[in-house]
């Protein structure tokens, strides 16, 4: 699943441009009529090239997720791939932070990939297999102010994924995380204003942010063939901010 705005948006786009005979599937989890409107437009386009489709849902409404699958796994005879990247970033001091909006941040990026886990796994097995890609972020392995909910939700989200790399080994599906340090691509309505200076390139040790398309050839590389034999892993992209 896919969020569209900021880094996601283009992503999404970069996967679907070389994801071929790959489903595509956006899910809003914002009111952000424009950007999803744009983004089904340019995957749309490549639908005769690509067979590509777009679905709208709400991660943290699992009967909207639930249609979402069914619809996908009808249209291409079941489900072998699901990329987990809904999310939002909002930036608030802990101390300004409500209960609301430390809720909000959850329901999305830690709910919401076990919403979706959920609804796509029973379509998986009877495939033999399949892959779980989550989408992290170096915020909840560096720290970075202004971010406890959204750190908070990405340590839950490697935890998740960690246990359905054990508990879903028997059926033959991989689960793996990305997390991504500053990415070169334009900041969508949802992260709450400029990237964190703790981000800068300065402070890279490769002097300069990631592309879009190397964020999405760690994706490709988890989900592929060639990523079979590697489950319960998070893949850092990130410059040598952090090194594992």
């Amino acid at each position: 699943g896919w969020k569209v705005s900021g880094t996601s948006c283009a992503q999404a786009a970069e996967a679907a441009t070389r994801a071929r005979r790959t489903t595509v599937i956006f899910i809003a989890t914002v009111s952000i009529t424009i950007l999803v409107g744009t983004m089904l437009f340019e995957v749309c386009g490549m639908s005769k090239r690509f067979g590509a489709i777009a679905a709208l849902a709400d991660v943290t409404k699992p009967d909207e997720v639930a249609r979402m699958m069914e619809a996908a796994a009808a249209r291409f005879g079941g489900i072998d791939i699901v990329v987990s990247n809904a999310g939002l970033r909002r930036q608030t001091a802990f101390l300004d932070m409500s209960f609301a909006e430390w809720r909000e941040i959850l329901s999305v990026a830690l709910d919401g990939a076990f919403i979706l886990a959920k609804a796509a796994v029973p379509l998986m097995i009877p495939r033999g297999g399949g892959a779980l890609v989550f989408m992290s972020g170096i915020s909840t392995h560096v720290g970075t102010p202004n971010r406890a909910h959204v750190s908070a939700s990405k340590a839950g989200l490697e935890g998740l994924s960690r246990a359905l790399a054990i508990d879903l080994a028997q059926y033959r599906i991989t689960s793996n995380c990305v997390a991504p340090g500053s990415v070169d691509t334009v900041r969508g309505p949802t992260a709450g204003g400029p990237a964190p200076t703790s981000l800068a390139d300065a402070g890279i040790p490769l002097r300069r942010k990631a592309t879009v398309a190397e964020i999405s050839a760690a994706v490709r590389y988890l989900a592929g063939p060639d990523g079979g034999y590697v489950t319960g892993q998070v893949l850092h992209v990130n410059g040598g901010v952090f090194l594992t």
